[in-house]
């Protein structure tokens, strides 16, 4: 068998429960070789177990901290093992396809980008609903009688339209996004770049990466051959709900698009801003809140529950957050299990 040449790195979005079934995926539709990074950051008992089972079947290596991982922290613990000429970052509530890898990698070698993403779509119909076919992120300048104002432009192609519908228009193209949903990078980038920006908590770092890649001189590309599906809509077990909240909590929200608007010099009044502070907590009231108030009403509901339900869970949420940070700034000397070696080290910061 050749050597492989590319590095699959799978890590936690925002739950656990889908880890079987996002590992049985990656195995059974991908045909080429391959090597396997898998990412584990603080899951449930029932999870290590079949990590660690799955690791001495198939081979690939664990890499698993106590503590929950911001995502470019889970990131940034694989990179240094991997060998390969090409990464492919994915999350582990992702579905892939047959020839998914393939199409990936055919479109790397043919236009030389340094990053492919596939069209990725979303829901439980798998490969039938659009998120993301590509799009545009960049910062524009105008100048205004104050001077130059600087902004983000961000557009997505084809997001929430039926794969049906537009599969005609659906070819490779040269854009300026992709996200880590499932994303293959060039190995290379990183010695150019450095590791993904660990400030980045839980926004925005996708649209850094690609942005940071392009300032670089490399070029990012959709290849809607490949096709995967990330399942947001699962029943949420209950080991999945405090890293849930974390991944998703108002702090982590607040201090990624701070980090954001500075590190890029934009100014936080912006509308691009605006709209994501008068969003903080949605995607757990959507995703968390909203379903269970929905089953204990019967599906009645109560404005006035409703509300109520998001101050307490605000309060809870907070409880959650400060409860990470006393028992992150506690672990003196953090540490990560590679293969069922520790290893201390500190988590590594991009610049």
């Amino acid at each position: 068998m050749s050597q492989p040449i590319v590095t699959i790195i799978v890590s936690p979005r925002e739950r656990f429960s889908f880890t079987q079934q996002n590992l049985e995926s990656i195995y059974e539709h991908t045909t080429i070789p391959f090597s396997l990074i898998y990412v584990d950051g603080g899951s449930p008992t029932n999870t290590q177990r079949y990590l660690e089972g799955q690791a001495q079947e198939r081979g690939f290596q664990l890499i698993r901290t106590e503590q929950y991982l911001a995502p470019n922290q889970a990131r940034n613990l694989a990179i240094p093992y991997a060998e390969t000429q090409y990464l492919l970052f994915i999350d582990n509530d992702v579905v892939v396809s047959p020839g998914w890898l393939n199409h990936l990698l055919l479109c790397a070698e043919e236009t030389n980008a340094t990053i492919v993403c596939p069209l990725t779509c979303i829901g439980k119909n798998l490969h039938q609903t659009i998120h993301l076919a590509g799009g545009e992120a960049h910062i524009l300048e105008e100048e205004t009688e104050a001077g130059i104002k600087r902004k983000v432009h961000e557009k997505h192609y084809f997001v929430n339209r039926p794969v049906a519908d537009v599969s005609h228009q659906l070819q490779r193209q040269q854009c300026e996004f992709a996200e880590f949903h499932c994303m293959l990078v060039r190995t290379n980038i990183f010695q150019q770049i450095g590791l993904l920006d660990e400030a980045l908590l839980s926004t925005r770092e996708h649209i850094d990466f690609c942005m940071t890649v392009t300032n670089a001189g490399g070029t990012v590309f959709c290849e809607p051959a490949s096709v995967v599906t990330y399942v947001p809509e699962l029943p949420f077990n209950l080991a999945d709900i405090a890293f849930f909240l974390l991944r998703w909590s108002d702090a982590w929200e607040i201090s990624s698009l701070e980090h954001f608007s500075q590190k890029w010099h934009l100014p936080k009044k912006d509308r691009y801003f605006k709209k994501r502070y008068e969003r903080l907590g949605h995607r757990r009231h959507q995703a968390f809140l909203k379903p269970l108030l929905h089953r204990l009403t019967l599906g009645l509901g109560s404005p006035k529950l409703e509300q109520w339900a998001k101050t307490l869970e605000r309060s809870l949420n907070r409880w959650i957050t400060d409860r990470y940070t006393q028992r992150q700034s506690s672990l003196q000397i953090p540490y990560r299990i590679v293969n069922g070696e520790i290893i201390t080290n500190h988590l590594t910061q991009a610049s």
